[in-house]
């Protein structure tokens, strides 16, 4: 055999030793993302939530009375479609199987103290919304703690407050700043205001806009006794729950006048006298306000409610002494969703201080007991304090 052959021969047997090279599949795509909360054009809006082996998802929407039941596509996604939606910003979690969960999705969580996290949604108007982070100068939120001997039960016994001054402060102004004592709601904390309701870009908002005298803002945390938030509340019992409340605002009334009006005083230039003072607060911060600006005319001249828990106030036997001569106030406002459960107590306490000859304004708007009527309470109120 020639060499030709034997070379010819060694290359073909080593063809067919290799094997031959195959071309490596790629790995498959990943799935693109859930749109889990889309904005369509007209605002309505598209909820999604992936659950194959859920048998029952609701979407918990604020601003809806119910839940509302999605329906099952493909791939085990759920979905419901609102209506138009207003302008806002809308706080919604799932209901899967009875269970509430978050927008996996979405990482703007809002939380409080006893109640489910929420996802947070916004939707946008055509113009910037009055609770909107504009152009425009901002004032300043600052964070205070102190030793409270008064509250019971408080982390450290540490009290929270919050306070904003408004854009251009001026410690040393001639002229103390007149001062808004702002309360949250039950299960709220003392950044509640400004995480929740956007309280310090509606008030700069509305300064710029000149609706509104500078202001002061003290926002603190607003509870007496704290177990009112680690014990179960006696929502079905009205005599255990309204005896609950009354020591949780008695306690923080004492707070409030003996600890933490005191606080911000030495840090601010506000006001010390009833004129220059307002307190208003939102459900149980409603009930809060009402009662210890009606028990102390002498340190408070303007008054508000929103949504206020007046049902376990026993305002007959608080308020009989009350004499709209001797408490002289510049502003009771006193404001409540139509659809809110607690519109009827409201309007019963309402009636009463009217026939005692208080000068009461009441504020009645479509909505439930929900934060886009407390936005709107605080972007009407606010325009009517401290003005001559």
């Amino acid at each position: 055999m020639t060499l030709k052959y034997v070379l010819a021969a060694m290359l073909l047997s080593q063809a067919i030793a290799i094997p031959a090279q195959t071309t490596a599949s790629k790995p498959a795509a990943p799935p693109p993302p859930l749109l889990s909360h889309e904005v369509h054009a007209d605002r309505s809006v598209t909820f999604r939530f992936n659950d194959d082996t859920a048998k029952h998802v609701e979407l918990n929407l604020e601003g809806l009375a119910k839940p509302m039941p999605m329906v099952k596509g493909e791939g085990g996604t759920w979905s419901y479609t609102t209506e138009s939606l207003a302008p806002e910003i809308y706080y919604y979690y799932f209901l899967v199987d009875g269970v509430p969960r978050i927008d996996r999705e979405n990482h703007r969580i809002a939380e409080n103290l006893v109640f489910p996290a929420s996802s947070v949604l916004v939707v946008k108007g055509e113009t910037p919304q009055p609770w909107e982070e504009t152009d425009v100068p901002h004032g300043t939120l600052h964070t205070h703690r102190f030793t409270s001997k008064i509250a019971l039960g408080l982390p450290a016994n540490q009290e929270e407050v919050v306070i904003y001054t408004p854009p251009g402060y001026d410690p040393h102004a001639a002229k103390p700043y007149p001062v808004l004592y702002l309360m949250h709601g039950f299960s709220g904390v003392a950044e509640g205001w400004t995480n929740d309701q956007r309280a310090n870009f509606i008030l700069d908002n509305l300064l710029a806009a000149g609706k509104i005298k500078p202001m002061v803002v003290v926002m603190p945390l607003g509870y007496g006794d704290w177990t009112l938030v680690e014990n179960d509340f006696p929502w079905n019992d009205a005599a255990a729950a309204a005896a609950v409340l009354d020591h949780n605002t008695q306690l923080f009334m004492s707070m409030l006048t003996g600890e933490i009006m005191p606080v911000a005083e030495s840090a601010y230039n506000i006001a010390r006298g009833r004129e220059g003072r307002a307190i208003a607060g939102l459900s149980m911060g409603g009930l809060e306000s009402l009662e210890i600006g009606l028990l102390n005319p002498d340190k408070f001249a303007w008054i508000g409610g929103f949504s206020s828990g007046v049902g376990y106030l026993d305002y007959e036997h608080q308020f009989a002494a009350l004499d709209p001569k001797t408490a002289d106030l510049k502003l009771l406002w006193i404001a409540c969703g139509t659809e809110d459960g607690l519109i009827e107590p409201n309007r019963k306490m309402i009636a009463f201080l009217k026939a005692k000859g208080m000068p009461v304004t009441q504020v009645e708007t479509p909505g439930l007991h929900v934060s886009l009527v407390w936005r709107d309470n605080l972007i009407h109120f606010a325009p009517l304090l401290f003005q001559k």
